[in-house]
């Protein structure tokens, strides 16, 4: 059972968090928070319904996890385990997660793959989202998989798709010279780009592209052979 507590600073203020595994008893908030997160144009039928969450706790509770503040969560994170290899990366979100049900988890795989991180806008100063992260990599270490590897949106590439390519929008975000908001996180909690995926996810601020980002384990340095 995965639970950890400390404290994340509003204001220069601690506050205690729980991160732990979620639970049925949480599945409205979570269904909430994900309404919250993801406004139009995102598309609704992406939200959370009650099945997907099920499946989470029920087929893989260990990549089910949640940040908790004062008994209400604000956050929360899921993944399920696949096989990787590096001819896997043009695929869809649908494809790797099962449109979200992860039936497609598979205990004997070599990565933890991310199906989606949430955090609640007034929550989002805290750091919330790098320590549900962080919390990923720890599964990553105890479970002894290579990888934590998933599609992160790059909702900035519409505003400059009209004259730049997905590859140069990535490079440009790389070379500090434009920050995209999901991209720029996921660089700061310590991914590094794999490579632009189109036809990601339904999703028209990132023209439908996505960019699979990893974070390998290290302690599994033999697995560079791979690249």
């Amino acid at each position: 059972m995965y639970r950890k507590e400390l404290y994340l600073f509003n204001n220069g203020i601690p506050i205690k968090t729980i991160f732990r595994q979620y639970t049925e008893r949480d599945f409205d908030q979570l269904i909430a928070i994900q309404k919250e997160s993801f406004p139009p144009p995102f598309p609704s039928k992406l939200w959370w319904n009650t099945e997907q969450l099920q499946n989470h706790v029920s087929l893989f509770p260990e990549g089910a996890i949640c940040a908790e503040i004062e008994g209400k969560i604000v956050g929360s994170m899921t993944s399920l385990i696949i096989d990787y290899h590096p001819n896997d990366s043009k695929h869809s979100w649908e494809e790797a997660t099962d449109d979200g049900y992860i039936r497609s988890h598979l205990p004997t795989g070599n990565s933890l793959y991310v199906v989606d991180i949430c955090v609640a806008p007034a929550y989002r100063k805290l750091g919330v989202g790098k320590w549900l992260m962080q919390s990923m990599y720890e599964i990553v270490v105890s479970l002894n998989l290579d990888r934590l590897i998933g599609g992160g949106r790059i909702p900035g590439y519409h505003k400059v798709s009209n004259s730049l390519s997905v590859d140069d929008y990535v490079q440009n975000v790389l070379s500090g010279k434009l920050k995209d908001p999901v991209m720029s996180f996921l660089l700061h909690c310590g991914r590094t780009p794999v490579c632009p995926v189109e036809n990601y996810l339904e999703d028209e601020e990132s023209c439908h592209y996505g960019i699979l980002m990893e974070w390998k384990n290290p302690f599994k340095q033999k697995n560079e052979c791979l690249r």
